[in-house]
């Protein structure tokens, strides 16, 4: 099982944050809080190696607080390391 450090996680939400006008503006499928968790939960995915089992399935279209669940879901078994990723999840939305 691929797991994540908190160095890592922290990483990605800033790189996501970084280029976030980009992927709002390649990726309107929502709104912008929608549009950055989706693309962390998509990245998480891959980087996870999450098989089709393990990755996260919506029954209606996902909201922000849907994909923001679905991505500390996914890291509950896969922090290589005790940390608080929603604390960078909120610096990633914020630092847009």
């Amino acid at each position: 099982m691929t797991k994540i450090t908190e160095e890592e996680f922290s990483k990605l939400c800033e790189q996501i944050a970084k280029n976030s006008e980009s992927i709002i503006k390649h990726n309107p499928i929502g709104t912008p809080e929608e549009t950055l968790l989706w693309m962390l939960l998509g990245t998480l995915v891959y980087y996870l190696n999450l098989s089709e089992v393990e990755t996260p399935c919506f029954a209606s279209p996902p909201t922000a607080q849907t994909y923001k669940q679905a991505i500390l879901h996914v890291l509950r078994n896969r922090k290589m390391n005790d940390f608080d990723p929603e604390k960078y999840i909120d610096r990633m939305l914020f630092l847009k």
